[in-house]
């Protein structure tokens, strides 16, 4: 990357600014609390009061206002609570990374309350297009999940649902995928029964169904049985 490409992360404390250079993907990852060092996400190891103009911050001021001079501990607070100065095609180009979060969510959350079954993501991406949804970038997925669901609700029958899904395993595979098993939803049920099989109930997400299927599947070679019992 090069150098054009930074932002600046900028936060005001007791009346004073400070700004730190980053990475404009990285810092909003950051933001948006996924696992990545700070020192990925900093360019530099400086605090500035204006970064364009170069003026630092003095390790005395950063002790008064933050309470260490330690730049990432600093610079993690920034880029958490801080604003980032986007340029229009890198806010353009997280809006669509966080627009792809959230039809993937819904996706995995939602179903038909007709049929009863998932939703295509592209036919939640036409209905979001249709009901003219805005994404909100600093906005949680969570946060913003009801409010779009509610609006695409005029366009398409939809529901958040979770399903209670009944996985039955063979005896000759029980022992060695039920761990994988269990970790495919929440467990409700598990029970072994006097022939060595392995009954288990989940509840996942209702639109995950066709996603447990397979694995399930997958994990058992296709020798496991499935079946829903209740949407709620």
């Amino acid at each position: 990357m090069s150098k054009k490409e930074y932002v600046i992360a900028r936060l005001v404390v007791k009346g004073k600014r400070f700004e730190v250079l980053v990475d404009p993907e990285k810092a909003y990852r950051y933001k948006e609390g996924e696992k990545i060092s700070i020192e990925e996400v900093v360019v530099g190891d400086y605090i500035y009061k204006d970064a364009k103009k170069g003026l630092k911050a003095s390790p005395s001021e950063l002790q008064e206002v933050f309470g260490t001079d330690d730049v990432y501990k600093i610079s993690a607070e920034i880029v958490k609570n801080g604003e980032l100065q986007l340029t229009t095609e890198q806010r353009r180009k997280l809006l669509e990374m966080k627009r792809k979060q959230i039809i993937y969510y819904i996706a995995r959350s939602a179903i038909d309350p007709k049929t009863k079954t998932p939703i295509p993501p592209t036919r939640i991406e036409k209905a979001m297009e249709e009901a003219k949804v805005s994404v909100d970038l600093y906005k949680s997925v969570e946060e913003q999940v009801a409010d779009i669901v509610k609006a695409i609700s005029k366009i398409i029958p939809i529901r958040i649902a979770k399903a209670l899904v009944e996985i039955v395993i063979p005896a000759e595979y029980a022992s060695k995928v039920a761990g994988q098993i269990m970790k495919l939803g929440e467990v409700k049920k598990s029970n072994w029964l006097a022939n060595g099989s392995l009954v288990v109930q989940l509840e996942i997400p209702a639109g995950m169904q066709n996603e447990l299927i397979d694995k399930v599947n997958d994990i058992s070679k296709g020798n496991a049985s499935i079946r829903v019992l209740n949407i709620v």
